[in-house]
């Protein structure tokens, strides 16, 4: 049951990612700072000055002392233009915060974001979210794992935010060696080790395609973040012989041995880490491994219950009707006798029989026999067959 709800939660996660185009093995929040800038009518630098703390009767008060003006409009702002804000904030003398205003009747201050001179500089000299997607990644990326945290979680949000035909012309400007440093370093946040895998795929060598393998096939029981993006990383560079590997790791029902003797199998999160990297390569690889050959690999996953459901309605949209006998033979069986299985077969078999080549004289064998398939489940399970169309996509 736990395995079913974590393929739900990551499956609902990355189809809220994939449907806007973004980076696949990312999660960034919905606005980045230069977004925020672009859409504030001012934008100041300002330090803390002194603050009224709150008593029953208010909620207190805190003075800032502008120290630099990146964007104003509809009121004059100077550095002799006092800012009260009407609540308190603890700090001391010279704290620098950035507040950024919207315009109405008067002009309403958000809330205020601590930075550092340096994370000033970066916010102020950031492109707009207008310019050209190269020139905005191009400087992003030096960003990656800057000291100053704001800065480097901003520079993150900007790729993860970024659609992956944006990010691959930077190719040649990726910083391949600290991309490296940081997919071992235990000390990177896992929520970035997505994207660093996909990065350093998009730019590396041989000599990464082996640290990449040895990431992969660590041991752990433990759910790794990220591991989907180190995945398809390592795809990009090695093709259909890195996916042997996967095969043999990741979608096949593998054990090993741990440190005590013991025989395990491995965990059901990095299977579905694998199964979303073939879902990267059918989407965004661009032939660097053929189709059937990614078919191939998702097929073998119709031996795990857990997974099936999603695998079949992969391959319906893959128009892989190959496994269309096999899957009669699953509807029911012992470990696969459930409805959302059984759905998935109903539906597959629907697409398969309306998939009719344009200009064909006749209906090729899987269309055909996809009909007479279904008629059978219609017979045999009419309530199910019913729910199943309910929710077709015509």
């Amino acid at each position: 049951m736990m395995r079913r709800v974590l393929a739900i939660a990551i499956a609902i996660q990355t189809s809220s990612v994939s449907a806007v185009m973004c980076c696949p093995f990312c999660s960034a929040p919905s606005l980045t700072l230069s977004e925020q800038v672009a859409q504030s009518d001012a934008v100041v630098l300002v330090k803390w000055a002194r603050g009224t703390k709150p008593t029953e009767e208010s909620a207190g008060s805190t003075d800032y002392e502008v120290v630099d003006v990146t964007r104003t409009s509809g009121e004059t702002i100077s550095r002799e233009t006092p800012i009260v804000l009407p609540r308190y904030r603890a700090g001391k003398d010279g704290d620098l915060f950035l507040l950024m205003g919207t315009l109405g009747r008067s002009l309403e201050w958000g809330s205020p974001i601590e930075v550092t001179d340096s994370g000033y500089q970066y916010i102020r000299e950031s492109p707009s979210p207008r310019a050209d997607p190269t020139e905005r990644l191009t400087y992003y990326v030096r960003f990656l794992e800057h000291p100053d945290q704001l800065v480097s979680n901003d520079a993150y949000a900007e790729f993860a935010n970024a659609p992956y035909k944006d990010i691959t012309p930077l190719a040649d400007s990726m910083p391949r060696e600290k991309l490296r440093k940081w997919i071992v370093d235990p000390d990177t946040p896992v929520t970035r080790l997505g994207l660093y895998g996909l990065l350093l795929g998009l730019c590396g060598q041989e000599a990464d395609a082996a640290l990449m393998k040895s990431k992969i096939l660590e041991r752990s029981d433990d759910f790794r973040l990220g591991i989907d993006g180190v995945i398809s990383g390592f795809l990009l560079l090695t093709g259909a012989e890195g996916l042997g590997v996967i095969d043999d790791s990741k979608l096949k029902n593998a054990t090993w041995i741990d440190d005590q003797g013991n025989e395990k199998t491995v965990p059901f999160s990095e299977t579905y880490a694998a199964m979303q990297a073939l879902r990267f390569m059918w989407t965004y690889g661009e032939g660097r491994i053929e189709k059937e050959r990614l078919r191939q690999s998702m097929r073998l996953l119709l031996d795990r219950p857990e997974l099936a459901d999603l695998v079949i309605a992969d391959l319906a949209r893959w128009k892989d009707w190959s496994v269309i006998d096999r899957l009669m033979k699953l509807y029911g069986a012992e470990e696969y006798d459930i409805p959302s299985i059984k759905r998935a077969i109903v539906r597959y078999l629907y697409y398969c029989s309306r998939d009719m080549p344009k200009d064909a004289e006749q209906a090729p064998e899987h269309t055909v026999l996809a009909k007479v398939r279904l008629v059978a489940l219609e017979e045999q399970d009419p309530k199910t067959v019913k729910e199943a169309k309910r929710y077709l996509i015509p």
